[in-house]
């Protein structure tokens, strides 16, 4: 990207300059769009499943800029003559699901004949140009809350493996599957700062994304942090992607690990994420009536993990042993 004349405009509010996760474009003084996509390949074994994370993971996009998916397009790659049709069917079926789920529209999409299966969507949101929620505004004494639980890459891997049990593939593909708009209301109510999804870079990437953003420092609570059931046990057993490394070494410059914290934690800390949930910062005041909203929200793994502990000219992410408070539930 650093080789492209890339070019900027008043009225583009947000581009790909701070690695958010839509770009944003205003229209008029009260109105802006919000645009994202993203596909990858499956990720579950059951067309109907992967349909459905994939869309909700394009989605979240929308939601963590704090805006209202309007429209969506499908984006299909599928091997046409060495698969029956009828799998095709049941991928755009769940993706349907959640398009309708969300409020949201189809209308239309593209498709190639490709070996590999892939899917996602191109989403298009509305927002208002003064309550965009972007990674870059986190402040010192800010509050951390995660709204889904961690670990879908190693999960993930214990499934391609044939090694995962079904009470764990069952809980991932129901955390994956679930939309972030219920999150997305609840943090924009209470005013976040800064917000990101987590996804594709793992927890400790986004964060790191974050901090880089608003050059400030964020600290990760070890302890507070909400796992899926098994991921802890995998990533014991060595079933951890080889993308999660890349990320652990990409950022390893930039961030501290109290030598307290145990190895497996750090593993799914940089965990490469499908369809994660919000991470967003917040006044500590209101980060414990904040969290009793979302968990009566029907978000129940939701949890305060870290805090922004100061300024950063360039970012860091700390990763220090003990836990907040707020995550066993004590307001």
């Amino acid at each position: 990207m650093r080789a492209l004349p890339i070019r900027t405009h008043p009225n583009l509010l947000v581009g790909c300059q701070t690695f958010d996760d839509a770009g944003v474009y205003k229209l008029t003084d009260d109105l802006a769009l919000v645009q994202t996509l993203d596909f990858f390949t499956p990720i579950v074994d059951d067309p109907y499943h992967f349909g459905r994370i994939a869309a909700a993971n394009a989605l979240s996009d929308i939601y963590a800029m704090g805006g209202r998916p309007l429209t969506a397009m499908n984006i299909v790659c599928f091997p046409i003559k060495e698969l029956p049709k009828d799998v095709l069917k049941e991928i755009l079926k769940g993706g349907m699901e959640k398009i309708q789920e969300a409020g949201a529209l189809l209308v239309g999409g593209h498709s190639v004949d490709d070996k590999e299966i892939k899917y996602g969507l191109s989403v298009t949101g509305l927002i208002h140009p003064d309550r965009i929620v972007t990674n870059q505004g986190a402040r010192t004494g800010d509050k951390l809350i995660l709204t889904k639980p961690i670990g879908t890459g190693i999960i993930a891997t214990a499934i391609k493996g044939k090694m995962a049990d079904q009470t764990s593939i069952d809980r991932v593909i129901e955390v994956m599957s679930a939309l972030n708009d219920k999150a997305a209301e609840v943090m924009v109510r209470y005013g976040a700062h800064a917000c990101t999804d987590i996804t594709g870079f793992g927890l400790g990437g986004h964060l790191l994304e974050m901090a880089r953003a608003g050059q400030c420092e964020i600290a990760i609570y070890a302890d507070s942090l909400p796992f899926l059931p098994g991921a802890r046990e995998y990533a014991l057993t060595g079933l951890i992607p080889a993308g999660s490394y890349a990320i652990k070494h990409f950022c390893e410059h930039s961030v501290g690990i109290d030598p307290k914290v145990e190895s497996v934690v750090v593993d799914l800390i940089f965990d490469a994420q499908t369809s994660g949930g919000l991470a967003f910062s917040l006044e500590a005041s209101k980060a414990g009536a904040c969290l009793k909203e979302l968990r009566e929200a029907g978000i129940k793994d939701a949890a305060v993990i870290g805090e922004v502990t100061g300024a950063h000219p360039k970012g860091r992410l700390t990763i220090k042993k003990g836990g907040s408070h707020y995550a066993t539930g004590s307001f």
